[in-house]
């Protein structure tokens, strides 16, 4: 059993790092919830943070939020990881904890107007705009099956994580060994640039991730290097509070903590 009241912050992204480490820095204890190893390295070593790996259920929340005494829920989640967010917005209603969605900012709208955007995988692959191109995907290994079908009509490469799981899951949807790159973001603008002119790409299919994901830099290249850039946009999801912003996100925790 920990001691004291627990903000749960739901991590593995960037940002999830930095409100950590403006909780300890406020002194507000957390736990942190990642589903990979590697993840744990976000966050700083300290007694008032415990990071614990795995996939949590509806069914393993009570115990969790007993055992942690979870006061609030902070999902700093990635953008598109929908299941995570629906997840913890139903643990909040039914252990009326209070929610707050902490988001990386989207790129602003004039940052934005070069490229395709589409609703969803779906849509884009409703289109024929990949037929015949040297397609770069940078779009989590999770979502490379959908492209299995793609493979004899352009000609695919894809960025992974470099872990087991992103790699067999890029090898079960058709990818050969040298299309694909194993690197772990961020990605500077050289290493970029450098990977996209090794590969001949001319068209990019990436997450509207916003900066963290290094969109900026993809649509620099994209109008630099004349390659076309189909852009993911973010799913829609209803959330119960909503924030960019650091210092609010901290209050919302320590409000939560002496409630």
């Amino acid at each position: 059993m920990k001691l004291g009241r627990q903000v749960w912050v739901i991590g593995g992204t960037g940002e999830s790092g930095v409100l950590v480490r403006g909780l300890v820095a406020t002194g507000v204890s957390c736990v942190v919830t990642v589903t990979t190893e590697t993840a744990r390295s976000l966050y700083p070593d300290s007694p008032l943070v415990w990071v614990e790996v795995g996939r949590l259920d509806l069914e393993a929340l009570k115990a969790f939020i007993q055992e942690y005494q979870i006061c609030c829920i902070v999902d700093a989640s990635h953008p598109f990881a929908v299941v995570v967010s629906q997840l913890a917005i139903a643990a909040a209603e039914q252990y009326q904890l209070p929610y707050l969605r902490f988001e990386r900012e989207q790129m602003a709208q004039e940052s934005r107007e070069e490229g395709f955007s589409f609703a969803s995988f779906e849509a884009l692959l409703a289109t024929d705009i990949l037929v015949g191109e040297r397609v770069l995907l940078t779009i989590g290994y999770r979502s490379l099956a959908l492209f299995d079908t793609w493979q004899s009509r352009s000609t695919l490469f894809a960025r992974i994580l470099p872990s087991i799981t992103a790699l067999e899951a890029a090898l079960m949807a058709g990818f050969t060994p040298d299309r694909l790159i194993a690197l772990r973001p961020p990605i500077s603008l050289e290493l970029e640039r450098a990977l996209w002119q090794q590969w001949q790409i001319s068209l990019v299919v990436t997450k509207a991730s916003g900066k963290p994901g290094g969109e900026d830099v993809k649509r620099q290249l994209a109008a630099e290097l004349s390659v076309k850039l189909a852009v993911i946009d973010r799913p829609i999801l209803k959330y119960p509070q909503w924030t960019n912003d650091l210092e609010q996100a901290i209050g919302f925790c320590q409000q939560a903590v002496q409630a």
